[in-house]
């Protein structure tokens, strides 16, 4: 594996390998060598940095440390949820919710019909409960008015979700009709830490209260008011980011124009921020706003990355470029200003007035999110507007571009990656032969996709293999990040199935990933070495031939299918009759059962499958018929399924309903094979579907019309180690990154061309496990990366890596 250099460079390394003795190569084992005395390029100091977003309740119920869920009483026009009564008299209480006609604001309204010894209140459930720590100080604020027969007082407490066991608890007095804002201090004793609590205000006495604004904030990072949750922000910091991405891709976007991150919603006091509908199926309460995310950028001394709205929608919608884009660019030069500017500009001043004195650094502007998918072609049009208002303005901002461009040359491309861990390994090469002319590339989302709801080890090795080839090439990929970033585990709350960094109310742990994002991290020199990886022989490799058996499955879409033929050379291999039963059928994610001789999927859920046949059959002609009932999307056909992680799908009204694509999965990632085709399926109408496979040939028919047709490759073969290296001028150490993806241990000897004196003892850490091993609340460090000490360092030594493994080997030497 030879990292992309002048074809000076390319040839001289090719004319030094050519002179290695196989030797070691013949005695089964592997070399690397490490070409100090050919230094590449510059490492970025910008290469490693956070993306985030609000997705898996990343911010709401994660790293924001609100407690209170539905705090502005937004989460749903009719119903105060998540909210709900405390009747401990069993009578005389209601709740509601009230909406103000004068400036639509929402409350809480808690009725009391009589005094009663015991109490009548609201309680909050939290964000899947409300945590509690002992010897805590928790910060309890809420507006409030109350009717004039109420004399009070509140009772406010924190208690065991059965209501037996107080927590803490404070009193408030002297409501009026008027609304006003009380505040409260809760603090716990030495109780056990938990997240089974609630939140409650109550009384004893009769009358009428209503509520706005309430929160609750346990103790927070650095202390910030309407902070982040401590645990999480010191995981974030392990991970030594340079920057961070906000606030989010989708996110940003929004399903539609008017549910995008709007910045100015999101600043000045918290209490009036109304929150918006997020893009992944929950309300957003805007708690983390734009200062907030500067903030946080201050807190762990990382540089911003700005995204800004750029007039697309994720349903489809957009503004074309002119005088209609005009307000949205105006939009974002304000937002810059509010980051960068001083006292003497409007936003700068705001950003004052809000508490912030201090301007911010923002080196990056990224012009939209993943505009590839808006089908009206308008990104190049609406990049060059926001470019050059942009650049008229702040001459030395880097902006970003989603997609390539032409109409303007963009200092960086943001690139993104899903990818199974095979596939990120196969492909760490990547940008090794990539133009160096420009534009730079930021890889702004990545991930190799295996784990649910964090990445197994196997995952977390794929992304090690991905990340050496990034870091080789550093002069081009100047910045990196992982996503998503966070996700909530607890059932309901995650909506993407691999995800860095995984919590509770209480707990939280770093993935495999995690970790290997952390040791690579803090252990980057400033200088690419150029590595040459050459592996033992490991035999012929074996023919391809595709094969699989046949599913079928649906996209948050209730669908029907009936009809199934399988046949080979005029002879039926499989036939099924839905009305006989699915005895045969192995069924995976979703709801299916036999409706009126169909076999129907009713669940919302996404990516569901069925499946059926034999995993060896080849060549053969696949019939079905196919009927949508209700929801967003088409249907999935399977075929060359060879279990439930690697198969080949028919992708029909996909994307929304707007499109077709054949999608290879290969261990649980799917990658588009072949050009998509618009399709839109029609409800309630039955589709005839056939699939074609013979050879590598793949024809794929609606309705007796060719639709698509892709030839089947064979992945390109992964070999088994990977390994880059840099030098730490400062130190004078070279650090070697070593990851073996196989199942066996590889003795494997390492040469240091062009050191003087080397160290005889190095050190460093090593990550290992099974590829199927993964972190949870309950084991957070199942793989955890462990110090290591080598002896017998020289200029050329032989070490043994374990199976499954991540390496990183800090060595002294002398130039």
């Amino acid at each position: 594996m030879l990292m992309s250099l002048s074809p000076s460079r390319h040839a001289f390394l090719a004319g030094l390998l050519a002179l290695l003795t196989p030797t070691a190569l013949s005695q089964g084992v592997s070399q690397i060598t490490v070409h100090a005395d050919h230094p590449g390029p510059k490492i970025s100091p910008t290469f490693y940095g956070l993306m985030t977003e609000e997705i898996n309740h990343a911010y709401d119920g994660g790293l924001y440390a609100e407690l209170i869920q539905n705090r502005s009483l937004r989460d749903n026009a009719t119903t105060p949820v998540h909210w709900s009564l405390v009747n401990a008299s069993s009578h005389g209480g209601s709740i509601s919710l009230e909406t103000d006609p004068a400036d639509g604001s929402k409350s809480l309204l808690l009725s009391i019909a009589e005094a009663t010894p015991n109490r009548v209140g609201v309680t909050n459930d939290g964000y899947w409960g409300i945590p509690v720590w002992p010897n805590t100080t928790y910060h309890a604020t809420f507006s409030a008015k109350a009717s004039s027969d109420f004399k009070g007082p509140l009772t406010v407490d924190i208690e065991s979700a059965d209501g037996a066991t107080i927590q803490a608890q404070a009193k408030v007095v002297g409501l009026t009709n008027g609304w006003r804002e009380y505040s409260v201090v809760l603090r716990t004793g030495k109780v056990t830490a938990s997240a089974e609590n609630r939140f409650v205000i109550s009384s004893q006495n009769h009358g009428s209260v209503w509520f706005r604004s309430v929160s609750l904030f346990p103790p927070t990072y650095k202390h910030r008011a309407n902070g982040n949750r401590i645990d999480l922000m010191e995981k974030l910091a392990e991970m030594k980011p340079s920057f961070l991405r906000l606030p989010g891709g989708n996110y940003l976007e929004g399903d539609t124009i008017d549910e995008r991150f709007d910045w100015k919603a999101t600043i000045g006091n918290v209490a009036d921020r109304k929150g918006h509908q997020g893009p992944w199926r929950y309300r957003s309460s805007d708690g983390l706003g734009l200062l907030e995310f500067l903030e946080w950028c201050e807190d762990l001394h990382m540089k911003t990355v700005l995204a800004v709205f750029a007039g697309y929608a994720l349903r489809g919608a957009h503004i074309d470029p002119g005088p209609k884009l005009e307000p949205f660019v105006q939009d974002a030069l304000d937002e810059i200003e509010y980051a960068t500017g001083d006292a003497t500009t409007k936003w700068g001043a705001r950003r004052i007035q809000d508490g912030h004195p201090k301007p911010f650094s923002v080196i990056y502007v990224e012009i939209g999110n993943e505009d590839s998918f808006d089908r009206s072609g308008s990104y190049d049009g609406r990049f060059a507007q926001f470019y050059d208002a942009i650049k008229a303005k702040y001459p030395r901002m880097q902006i970003i571009a989603t997609e390539p461009v032409h109409s303007r040359k963009p200092d960086v491309v943001d690139d993104h990656y899903y990818r199974s861990a095979a596939e990120m390994e196969r492909d760490s090469g990547h940008y090794d032969k990539s133009d160096r002319r420009g534009p730079k590339i930021f890889v702004g989302e990545w991930a190799s996709i295996e784990g649910r709801p964090t990445p197994t080890h196997q995952a977390a090795l794929g992304d090690a293999a991905w990340l050496i080839g990034l870091e080789r090439n550093s002069d081009l990929v100047v910045m990196e990040a992982y996503a998503p970033l966070l996700v909530n585990v607890n059932p309901r709350a995650a909506q993407w199935p691999t995800n860095l960094i995984g919590y509770d109310a209480i707990n939280s742990f770093g993935s495999p990933s995690f970790y290997v994002q952390s040791m690579f991290a803090k252990n980057t020199g400033d200088t690419v070495l150029p590595v040459n990886v050459t592996l033992a022989s490991s035999g012929p490799a074996k023919p391809f031939m595709p094969h699989g058996a046949i599913g079928l499955g649906t996209w948050r879409t209730d669908a029907e299918y009936k009809d199934v033929e399988v046949t080979h050379d005029g002879r039926t291999l499989y036939h099924k009759d839905f009305a006989l039963g699915t005895d045969d059928w192995a069924i995976g994610r979703g709801t299916w059962k036999v409706e009126d001789g169909s076999l129907r999927q009713s669940s919302n859920r996404e990516d569901t499958h069925a499946t059926v046949g034999d995993a060896t059959w080849t060549d053969y002609t696949y019939h079905v018929k196919a009927r949508q009932l209700s929801g967003p999307e088409g249907f999935l056909i399977l075929f060359h399924v060879e279990n439930n992680r690697d198969y080949w799908q028919w992708n029909i009204g996909g994307w929304g309903n707007t499109r077709s694509a054949i999608q290879r999965h290969d261990g649980g990632s799917a990658e588009e094979v072949g050009e998509a085709t618009d399709t839109k399926i029609e409800p309630n109408r039955w589709y005839d579907i056939k699939i074609d496979v013979h050879g590598s040939d793949i024809k794929c028919y609606l309705d007796d019309k060719l639709i698509t047709e892709v030839t089947e490759t064979p992945h390109p073969v992964a070999t088994a180690l990977y390994a880059g290296a840099s030098r730490a001028s400062s130190s004078g150490e070279i650090i070697l990154k070593i990851v073996n993806v196989s199942s066996d241990s590889l003795s494997t000897q390492v040469n240091l061309e062009g050191v003087g004196d080397v160290a005889s003892t190095g050190s460093g850490w090593e990550l290992t496990g099974k590829p199927d091993d993964q972190n949870s609340v309950t084991e957070p460090k199942k793989v955890f990366p462990h110090p290591i000490t080598v002896q017998g360092i020289g200029k050329s030594f032989t070490r043994t890596y374990p199976p499954y493994s991540v390496t990183v080997l800090r060595v002294k030497t002398r130039r």
